[in-house]
């Protein structure tokens, strides 16, 4: 156990917490779950992968978006209130104030077929970066409790929920989440019960 914490590190301070998170934002423009999840496992190693997709998930089903939940969280277990501040300010300082100017430089020119294109571009490459980040996570479902299986199968539910049958994210949240949580659950107390 004294090995695993040696080799984490961890931010040194709210201002390296502000400008980790600046850095991220900056970065991840459209969509940040690819940056975020190389910047904070990989490169900064501030998470195991496990503990990044378990931080996820919770910042998912919280209210409002998933990284600036995320960033909260992070921010608030390192330096409470404080960490958490540091954390959400830097996600949204300068990134607002960029997409204020661009927002303004191109408004001439946002509804030509040029502009349409290019954002219609720019989302198939998010789209594929989402993807490959979540072909990136496969690895931590190695040690869910629930197994490779049932998560696989609760995986394709939820994409065909969604995806196929569009069905409010809402509603699959509150039918499958509560499925997926009671087989986790029966799961650990299966393993503590061995």
């Amino acid at each position: 156990m004294g090995e695993v914490t040696a080799l984490r590190n961890t931010p040194t301070s709210n201002a390296d917490l502000f400008f980790s998170f600046n850095w991220l934002a900056l970065q991840g423009f459209g969509g940040v779950l690819a940056v975020v999840q190389r910047e904070l496992v990989e490169k900064k190693k501030w998470l195991t992968l496990e503990e990044f997709v378990e931080d996820w998930s919770v910042a998912q089903i919280l209210p409002g978006p998933n990284v600036i939940n995320l960033a909260i969280m992070i921010g608030g277990k390192y330096f409470g209130w404080r960490g958490a501040l540091s954390a959400l300010v830097g996600l949204l300082l300068v990134p607002t104030v960029l997409v204020l100017f661009i927002a303004s430089a191109i408004a001439g020119v946002a509804d030509s077929q040029a502009m349409q294109g290019a954002l219609r571009g720019m989302g198939a490459v998010s789209a594929g970066l989402i993807m490959a980040t979540g072909i990136k996570m496969l690895p931590a479902l190695k040690t869910n409790p629930m197994g490779f299986f049932a998560c696989s199968l609760l995986a394709i539910g939820t994409f065909l929920a969604v995806a196929i049958f569009r069905l409010p994210l809402a509603w699959v949240l509150l039918t499958l989440g509560p499925i997926a949580s009671l087989w986790a659950w029966r799961c650990i107390r299966k393993k503590e019960s061995v």
